[in-house]
This record gives C-alpha cells, structure tokens and sequence, in this order.
C-alpha cells in the first residue's frame, strides 16, 4: 500500500488551490491548506478532511509558524500567487513589491522549510505554480512576469542544489485557468478600460490556441504526476500547460 504523504498547500483557500487539495485527498494523503483568508482555509482543509493554517507567504514569521505546526512535509505545493495589471509606467512600487513578496518571496520562505527534512530523509517534491508569464512576456504585467520569472529561476537553482538528495523541484507555467484570480484580473481590465466583460473575456481566451481558459483540475492533475514516484527523474523543469500559446 502506497505510503500516505503529508502535502502541504500554500494558497490553498480557493480555486487552483483547493482543487490541488481535493486531488491529493483523494488519493489519501494528509493533507495542509495554507492561506491569508482564515474562513477560505478553514473551509478547504474541512472538505478534505485535513487541516487549515492562516499563513502570510511573504512574512518569515508567518511561515515560520505555520510549518512549525504542519510538521514534516513530503510534497510542498508553492501555490499562492497575486496578480495585478498596470502599464509598467503606473506600476506602484508597492505592487511590484507585492508580487515579489508573493509570488517570488514565498515560495522562497515556504521551500526553506521542508528542504532540510526532505533532504535528510532523501525524499521530496516541491512543485511550483508558476505561469507561462514566467517564460514569456506580456504587456501591463511587468511585475507579475519578473516574478514568475524568478519563480522559475528559483525551481531551476534549488533542482540544481538538492538532485543528488533526492528530492525534486518543477515549476508548471499555466496560462489563464478558470479562477477567482483570473475574475479579478479580468476585473481589473474592466475597471481600468471601461470595456465590456465579455469581450474582454474572450479576448483572454483567444491567447489560448485552443480558444480556452484552462480548468484547475488540469493543473491539479500535473502537481499529482511531479509529486509521483514515476516522476522522479522529472527535476528542474518549467511545464507549461497553456494548449500550445508558447508555440503561436
């Protein structure tokens, strides 16, 4: 019988998150939801029957405590993320800070943690939500692209690092997936524009080759195969699941 890991979530709370959460309680892990919102957390982690921490990525002790009270981790899921669209001249330096702290920062933080007991142990995932942002560049998100560009770096350095401990790093580059931050991104483009919501929909969904937005489950689905047996010689990669926009 296959050994029931302990999976931790960060940005666990809602949409690609908690699907993460649901796909790996359904194989029977334990799970951890992290995230900011206590009443989204508490909420998840009762779903899976697991368990819920309130947890700021970007503070260190935030962080600190958190895994102080999850315990030994087998598989880390670097999800929480922020995303804001500006054109680079009307970027404040406090959301360019704040996607950093976010989406660069914590996954920093968070990894720092289970490193050490993976490695002394000789086992582990960490797999981080990135974006194809991360491989690519997009007008009015130069914040959010130097972030997951980071992010990427950072899974490349520290697959690097710990190869021959046996633990493995991956970053998945989604595009535009069905959920509550794609709502507020695409928020953001109506405010700012004054432009229809629908039509700035299908705009977005038109980037996709395949003329969709992705669902969660399909991200879900590639954090449950890196955090595999059969995906242990899978280390250092950036995967992009955005039906083939990289290829237009």
């Amino acid at each position: 019988m296959p050994k029931r890991r302990h999976v931790v979530i960060t940005g666990g709370g809602r949409g690609i998150g908690a699907e993460i959460a649901r796909r790996f309680a359904a194989l029977g892990d334990r799970i951890t939801v992290l995230a900011r919102t206590r009443e989204e957390v508490e909420k998840v982690a009762d779903e899976v029957g697991g368990y819920g921490v309130r947890c700021d990525v970007g503070e260190p002790a935030s962080v600190e405590a958190a895994f102080m009270a999850a315990g030994p981790v087998d598989v880390l899921v670097n999800n929480a993320g922020v995303a804001r669209s500006s054109p680079v001249l009307k970027t404040d330096v406090r959301v360019w800070d704040e996607h950093l702290k976010v989406n660069l920062t914590g996954a920093f933080l968070c990894s720092l943690k289970v490193l050490p007991g993976m490695a002394s142990r000789g086992n582990g995932r960490i797999i981080n939500v990135a974006s194809v942002a991360g491989l690519k560049g997009y007008p009015y998100l130069a914040a959010y692209c130097a972030s997951k560009h980071g992010l990427v770096g950072l899974t490349r350095a520290l697959a690097a690092e710990y190869a021959e401990k046996g633990v493995t790093i991956n970053a998945i580059c989604p595009g535009y997936v069905e959920s509550p931050l794609l709502d507020h991104a695409i928020q953001n483009i109506v405010d700012k524009t004054g432009r229809d919501s629908d039509e700035v929909r299908r705009e977005l969904e038109d980037r996709n080759p395949q003329h969709r937005f992705l669902g969660a489950e399909e991200i879900a689905a590639m954090c449950v195969y890196l955090a595999s047996e059969e995906a242990r010689g899978v280390n250092g990669q950036a995967l992009s699941i955005c039906g083939g926009e990289l290829n237009s």
